[in-house]
């Protein structure tokens, strides 16, 4: 089966600094979206981008990995849920079921998804995948891809 994939952009962050920045415009770029597929090497930055995404939306609690947790729940600044899943100590698929992922997506709310590879067959068809790459001195490229497969 071939699954086209299609880049939106390509975006530059140059320092930790400016992920508030490069959030703000991807969420006012692709309104619509609520999941979003956070790819990229341990300590490329998924956290830092996630928790800018969650600072711009208002959440007001601390917010971290849920590296053991594997989902934590925030609210927005409007009081909505927003989702905030590390997959990374997942082995198996059948995992997610324990832990009603597929409902998480359905849900209409924001889910930010760290290490989203095991659950590429669950991903919905809008759902927006960032694709970080570290280029050096501490400058992270962003790649912005529609249908995660």
């Amino acid at each position: 089966m071939l699954f086209l994939c299609l880049v939106l952009a390509t975006i530059t962050l140059r320092k930790p600094t400016e992920a508030e920045e490069v959030a703000r415009f991807i969420l006012q770029s692709h309104a619509e979206a609520r999941v979003f597929a956070l790819v990229g090497d341990l300590g490329a930055g998924k956290t830092t981008l996630i928790k800018a995404f969650c600072k711009v939306l208002g959440v007001a609690d601390h917010t971290s990995s849920p590296s053991f947790a594997i989902v934590n729940e925030y609210r927005t600044g409007t009081g909505d849920p927003l989702y905030h899943f590390d997959l990374y100590r997942l082995k198996a698929a059948e995992e997610l079921d324990g832990i009603g992922f597929d409902e998480y997506l359905d849900s209409g709310h924001y889910c930010f998804i760290e290490w989203p590879e095991l659950a590429a067959d669950r991903m919905p068809e809008d759902a927006l995948q960032l694709r970080i790459t570290v280029v050096g001195n501490g400058t992270r490229t962003i790649t912005l891809r529609k249908n995660f497969r």
